[in-house]
């Protein structure tokens, strides 16, 4: 006797066609994807693409760099690590700083919490602040305050204030208003409604963007020592200058193994607002 068949089973001639497309729904993508490969031709030759050849014709030039670090010197590394960790010190107090200035800012830019006479002008603030480089807000401050640390600090807090304003105005963008609305029906004010209503669904996805931006700071940190904003870059950049290959060689392992560190680390905090 043969097993009753289940109703529920569907065979593949029973499956519903997959959905299609009218040629007029894929014209967007169709653009879109034909403008990027259009412009990928387009700037081919400006950026010198083509210049990927010397790679392998030239390879014996960039042997004769590599050797130089083979043999990294270590004679310094307190010096290393004591400017390495001043570098980290440097991304923290940008990144804080830059978490209490974006947490403000954030919000005045969200569109549905703010209204659009203050939420334009944030915005193009905060543009403005994304677009200019860390280097070049960093000679500000250099001149401003002098060479050291704290015109590091600085830059990183204007241009990272910018990029986590702009991202944590769009996680509060995408927040549930059953929340919010449960507030106001107690009677709340609107300052009431933003810290009960808004920043409790928000705060596990700030928190992980701020943390993003430590690790990005961490590196850009060791940039800033170009312009005497302090920290292992100023050591990475005299060394390069100097063409001393081994001490530069011992510079950049201290710098990896800090900042896989900070990932690691950056990794299992952002694990934990899971």
């Amino acid at each position: 006797m043969s097993a009753p068949t289940s109703s529920a089973a569907v065979t593949a001639a029973d499956a519903p066609p997959p959905p299609t497309r009218t040629l007029l729904q894929q014209v967007p993508g169709l653009l879109l994807w034909g403008g990027l490969i259009l412009f990928l031709g387009i700037a081919f030759r400006p950026v010198e693409i083509g210049h990927v050849t010397k790679l392998f014709t030239q390879s014996q030039n960039m042997q004769e760099f590599g050797r130089g670090f083979l043999h990294p010197d270590f004679t310094q590394w307190k010096l290393y690590v004591a400017q390495m960790w001043l570098t980290v010190q440097i991304a923290i107090w940008g990144t804080f700083l830059a978490v209490v200035i974006a947490v403000p800012f954030g919000l005045a830019c969200a569109r549905n919490i703010s209204p659009i006479w203050l939420q334009q002008p944030m915005r193009l603030l905060m543009n403005l602040l994304r677009s200019v480089p860390d280097l070049v807000v960093g000679l500000v401050f250099v001149v401003a305050v002098g060479l050291g640390p704290f015109a590091g600090v600085m830059a990183l807090t204007v241009n990272t204030g910018g990029v986590l304003a702009k991202l944590f105005s769009e996680a509060v963008e995408s927040i549930d208003k059953g929340p919010i609305e449960g507030v106001r029906a107690t009677g709340a004010n609107r300052l009431q409604e933003i810290i009960w209503g808004v920043i409790p669904q928000v705060a596990p996805l700030w928190t992980s963007y701020a943390l993003y931006r430590f690790e990005s700071n961490s590196r850009s940190a060791t940039v800033l020592g170009l312009i005497g904003a302090g920290g292992i870059g100023q050591l990475l950049f005299d060394a390069l200058n100097g063409f001393q290959y081994p001490q530069l060689s011992a510079i950049v392992v201290v710098i990896i193994v800090a900042v896989t560190l900070i990932d690691f680390l950056s990794q299992a905090m952002r694990a934990r607002l899971m």
